[in-house]
């Protein structure tokens, strides 16, 4: 199996340096927000953010593409790194501290592409969760201070803790009976959004979440994170990865009722 831990320690030396960006506007009162034309914000520090990731990346991987949310994708290859600057930027330009720079690098094979390491950091929460391909999730301050991470154990839905972000995804795409439904089947329910339920499935606190709506730097480090710790990570119709369109994480063990409720419409 190919080693990465040199891309990883890159990611972490990549996910210090947009945190010292990202934090010293954090707040700021007088913060430059812009509407993109999706009609989603986009910050100054968002843009700051990306333009110094893709600055040491062009240093330290002249020969990798990059896809960024803010500055799309440049170059070509069979190694790409996937960029969010801030995920959450709506939490970071209102003072919610639930946001993180979320960086990964996906590799093309005889199967397909494949992601192979995922650093999120969320300076904010003084928080980051990393893993790279068959070496483990970890969650810590370091590389040489953390903890492994390892999803649940939950094998019933009625004993099971659902993350989603809002309700108004599901109802556009005609899903909003089965989101419905199984929120009355769940356990408990909780509206955490962005990166975090993700993290939180790694770790075992949450057991399933989805989101009706998504870009791929939305979803290539999470789902690496996820997969590592244990989990599953696939679209809502069950591709595996974050290649698709949207994205349902779990334990594993909860997976299939999980796409067997959220795969419908109508």
């Amino acid at each position: 199996m190919p080693d990465f831990n040199d891309d990883l320690r890159l990611a972490h030396i990549l996910a210090d340096a947009a945190d010292a960006t990202t934090m010293e506007r954090f707040k700021a009162l007088d913060l430059k927000v812009e509407t993109k034309p999706d009609m989603t914000p986009v910050s100054e520090a968002d843009k700051a953010a990306e333009e110094l990731i893709r600055s040491q990346l062009g240093r330290a991987r002249p020969r990798d593409a990059v896809l960024g949310e803010e500055y799309g994708s440049h170059g070509n290859g069979p190694r790409r790194w996937i960029v969010d600057p801030i995920d959450g930027t709506k939490n970071y330009v209102r003072g919610v501290p639930v946001w993180a720079t979320l960086i990964s690098l996906v590799v093309s094979g005889e199967h397909g592409d494949e992601g192979v390491v995922g650093v999120v950091s969320a300076p904010a929460l003084g928080r980051r969760w990393w893993a790279s391909k068959g070496r483990g999730a970890y969650t810590g301050r370091s590389l040489s201070a953390a903890t492994r991470l390892q999803v649940s154990k939950i094998n019933k839905l009625d004993d099971a803790s659902f993350a989603y972000s809002s309700l108004s995804g599901w109802e556009e795409q005609g899903r909003l009976d089965g989101f419905l439904h199984l929120s009355r089947n769940c356990w408990r329910t909780r509206g955490y959004g962005d990166f975090w339920p993700y993290m939180m499935v790694a770790e075992g606190s949450v057991d399933i979440c989805a989101e009706p709506e998504l870009s791929l730097w939305d979803m290539a480090a999470p789902a690496v994170i996820v997969q590592e710790a244990g989990g599953r990570y696939t679209s809502l119709d069950g591709e595996p990865g974050p290649f698709g369109t949207n994205a349902a994480a779990s334990n594993g063990l909860l997976h299939e009722e999980l796409l067997g409720y959220l795969g419908r419409t109508g």
